[in-house]
């Protein structure tokens, strides 16, 4: 008798503590999406330093790019431009449906249309920049993965993944350190099935401030040939 009211208040005790923390992990998540939501309302631009490791398991090889990324809100649409400076000057811009690589190098604009699939590419342009915390579960299936220190900044981590199977077979998972006092991400890890990655690390980012408009407008010569592979 003894022995089965020990084994009753153990499970009574754990069930009290895993239930206890689920509640806890809740309203940390639910506080970082508030958080978010907030940024969003205010959102209007952002500008951040980059540095993006692609990283291919089979030939354990990182790629590392570096530069500056600049979004805006015009209208109802998002606005993106990556100038990245290294190892090789390239130039990405996200305007309507079409994005955008210019390589100045071969003097070469890239046009990709991204018809169909623009509410897509725009739900991975705003993750932790303009979206709204909430609007993450239109598309991800969002758990709370704890705290993490990033630049100096107790970032909560937020674990996203895709409901549509379509998306889910380009990224596993999708994880986010989302700095709770500006709403907005320092990094982002998109994880595929083969075990390849793309981290991105966010620094010295400012919000709202003016961006000059040549900033969304890629800087050709008289000479810029232009492909476009999917037309």
């Amino acid at each position: 008798m003894r022995s089965i009211l020990k084994t009753a208040l153990t499970l009574l005790v754990l069930c009290v503590l895993t239930g206890g923390a689920a509640l806890a992990q809740a309203q940390n998540l639910e506080s970082v999406l508030n958080s978010m939501d907030q940024a969003a309302a205010s959102f209007r631009t952002a500008q951040a330093d980059f540095v993006w490791d692609q990283y291919q398991k089979v030939v354990d090889d990182h790629d590392f790019q570096k530069g500056t990324m600049y979004f805006r809100h015009q209208g109802g649409d998002i606005e993106m431009a990556a100038d990245i400076t290294s190892p090789i000057a390239k130039y990405v811009l996200f305007h309507g449906d079409m994005v955008s690589v210019y390589q100045p190098s071969i003097d070469q604009i890239t046009e990709y249309n991204a018809g169909k699939n623009k509410s897509d590419f725009e739900s991975f342009l705003v993750l932790g920049f303009g979206g709204r915390g909430h609007d993450l579960a239109k598309s991800f299936d969002v758990s709370y993965a704890g705290t993490e220190q990033l630049q100096g900044v107790t970032t909560a981590k937020l674990e996203l993944t895709p409901k549509s199977q379509r998306v889910k077979n380009m990224f596993q998972t999708i994880t986010l350190w989302i700095d709770p006092a500006r709403g907005v991400s320092l990094q982002q890890e998109f994880l595929e099935p083969s075990g390849d990655y793309r981290l991105a690390k966010y620094s010295t980012i400012q919000l709202n401030k003016k961006i000059p408009g040549d900033v969304f407008k890629l800087k050709t010569t008289g000479h810029t040939k232009v492909v476009k592979p999917n037309q």
